[in-house]
């Protein structure tokens, strides 16, 4: 795929964009979150069916993995979950499109659910925990609802606009931290390699002499840290929207913030920064540069 170009259903970069200029749709969001609660009902059955099959292969002396063509690692446990979700979606949600990491997507549509079947397929094969299922319900572009079951933690997130966020762990919704200096600000950045693949090496150790902690705590497990506050900014470069879709609506519904590294909305730009919200500016003032090498998503 050519750098720059995070791939959507359709070959759309942007899907909320008509041109450069146009602004994203608004999605409108019933009380509560109403509007979406069927569509979360579902989610959480699918994240259900997900985690069953995963569980049973997580640690298996079967477990068969290959290399996909981008020179990352698919096993047969993402494949069989990617298979059910979209199985059930077909079921469900006929109408809908689906667009999953491995079996990629089978048109645009209004409404498009996006998968990452296992987030963290490497920690996957070599026994570490921090793995999960990814789904997310995307209308016009915009997430509107993000499950993410993480069941080797023993943990799951979720949240819809307008509905909140919440986790397995918390009796309440979710929210981010209340820092607003940089300098006690703890920050996780997932991995050198990728900031100096994207260009952006020098800017994150700048970052780094600026906050308090730093930390790679990696994948969707930074995200969601942030969203119940005990980090205050991640961020991370080579993704795809698969990658991003279903923490945004988790981080934005707590109160947070989340963009590409130089600004954007949505998962569609190649990289995200996640914040608490009072940092983000001071964040992109550090991080964002006019013009960097995207990357080209192969994260695993």
């Amino acid at each position: 795929m050519p750098a720059g170009r995070p791939r959507y259903a359709g070959g759309v970069t942007d899907p909320t964009r008509a041109s450069s200029s146009a602004p994203a749709p608004a999605v409108a969001a019933e009380p509560d979150g109403a509007a979406w609660a069927d569509d979360l009902r579902l989610a959480l059955e699918l994240a259900d069916a997900a985690d069953a099959i995963s569980t049973e292969r997580y640690r298996s002396a079967d477990l068969h993995v290959s290399l996909k063509p981008d020179r990352t690692h698919v096993t047969d446990a993402d494949q069989a979950v990617e298979r059910a979700i979209r199985s059930g979606i077909e079921q469900h949600r006929p109408g809908d499109s689906f667009y999953g990491e491995e079996y990629g997507d089978d048109g645009a549509s209004h409404r498009q659910w996006i998968v990452d079947p296992i987030d963290g397929t490497a920690n996957f094969l070599r026994g570490v925990p921090v793995w999960a299922t990814l789904i997310s319900l995307v209308v016009d572009g915009v997430p509107v609802l993000g499950v993410v079951s993480a069941p080797a933690l023993g943990r799951r997130w979720w949240a819809t606009t307008g509905g909140g966020a919440f986790s397995s762990e918390h009796d309440g919704p979710l929210r981010v931290s209340g820092v607003r200096d940089l300098a006690d600000a703890s920050i996780s950045y997932n991995g050198l390699d990728y900031w100096m693949s994207a260009g952006r090496l020098d800017q994150l150790l700048d970052l780094t002499r600026q906050v308090w902690r730093t930390r790679a705590y990696g994948d969707f497990w930074s995200y969601m840290l942030v969203a119940e506050g005990a980090v205050d900014m991640a961020g991370e470069f080579d993704l795809q929207p698969y990658d991003m879709a279903a923490v945004i609506p988790v981080v934005q519904e707590a109160g947070g913030r989340f963009t590409s590294a130089d600004g954007d909305d949505g998962p569609w730009h190649g990289s995200a920064l996640a914040t608490n919200g009072l940092l983000h500016d001071a964040v992109l003032g550090v991080v964002a540069a006019s013009s960097s090498a995207p990357g080209d998503g192969t994260r695993s």
